[in-house]
């Protein structure tokens, strides 16, 4: 038998009447504006700094490689997009997480199905921001796997502006902070699925990443730190995708705080508005947009430092730099 000829049992013998999961056609589907392909890997490898190799799993497209997290999707408001999923070992979904599709295209397998093939996506975003993408199958054990990967939607007319109507930015960066705890990286797909205590009540990181670069590493990781001139502005686009809370600096420079979760900050009036911040705190796959506008030359180090979710204790910290010139 094939690994897309799953018996109804094969997977969730505990679950006899969910989730379902196959390879149904896209209801309504048409056009695409444009299409991104993600098919499922299980053997990514991560160097933490002690030598200690990580196994990770992920999505890929046919020229990204094995990338922790895995590839950015990026597309403009309002166009028709596909994303056609292959699932070729055990099922997987992709939610693409604050766009807001209908329930067959919204990748939540207990509103919908779980893919055990192939399967495309078809949905059209209506606010440009930052937003993630994520496999929402045994989900806390899948996202900390590596099975996620940002997803910006840009104003129809490109890059260059945070949002219709909002600031523009001359640089970008794409940060997404994470903690990996090595233990939960020997289970298995559907480890805990069904009742079995394999301790996912219980997540202690070792290692504190941004992207896939762990601190210290993170330093100077070419898809990390950044470089802009005086006079430019950084975007940062901050995605929590670690499951404690978070607090970001910027080494000193002021923050101007745009947007949440995809949606800028407006008044009572509907009018775009913002607030400055040194630091900000976030929870588990909370978005943030920042501007920094630095006004000198220096190399400024950015941190994120990692808080338990109980005792509030720190518990780790990844640092990059932010160089002006």
């Amino acid at each position: 038998m094939s690994d897309n000829e799953l018996p109804e049992d094969a997977l969730y013998g505990c679950l006899p009447e969910w989730p379902k999961f196959g390879n149904p056609e896209t209801p309504n589907k048409v056009q695409p504006d444009i299409s991104f392909l993600r098919k499922v890997h299980t053997s990514g490898d991560l160097m933490m700094p002690d030598g200690k190799k990580i196994r990770f799993w992920g999505f890929e497209d046919d020229r990204s490689g094995r990338t922790w997290p895995s590839p950015l999707m990026r597309m403009r408001q309002d166009q028709i997009v596909h994303v056609t999923l292959k699932s070729s070992t055990n099922v997987h979904t992709i939610h693409h997480h604050g766009i807001e599709p209908d329930a067959q295209n919204d990748g939540a397998g207990h509103t919908s199905f779980e893919v055990s093939g192939s399967y495309t996506y078809q949905f059209q975003p209506h606010q440009a921001g930052t937003f993630f993408y994520h496999c929402h199958v045994n989900t806390v054990l899948h996202v900390q796997m590596g099975m996620f990967g940002p997803l910006i939607v840009d104003p129809p007319d490109g890059p260059g502006k945070a949002f219709v109507g909002g600031p523009t930015y001359d640089v970008e960066a794409i940060w997404a902070p994470t903690g990996i705890d090595p233990r939960w990286h020997t289970l298995s797909h559907h480890d805990g699925v069904c009742g079995d205590d394999v301790g996912l009540n219980d997540f202690n990181p070792k290692y504190f990443l941004i992207n896939g670069a762990p601190h210290p590493k993170s330093l100077t990781a070419k898809d990390v730190a950044v470089t802009a001139r005086v006079g430019q502005t950084i975007l940062v686009r901050y995605i929590n995708a670690g499951y404690f809370p978070q607090r970001v600096t910027f080494g000193g420079l002021e923050a101007e705080v745009v947007a949440s979760d995809g949606h800028p900050f407006r008044d009572a009036n509907r009018q775009f508005t913002s607030f400055k911040k040194k630091a900000q705190d976030s929870s588990a796959a909370e978005r943030y947009d920042f501007l920094l506008r630095p006004t000198k030359t220096g190399v400024y180090t950015a941190e994120v430092k990692f808080f338990h979710w109980i005792h509030g204790n720190q518990i780790g910290v990844a640092r990059t730099r932010i160089t002006v010139t």
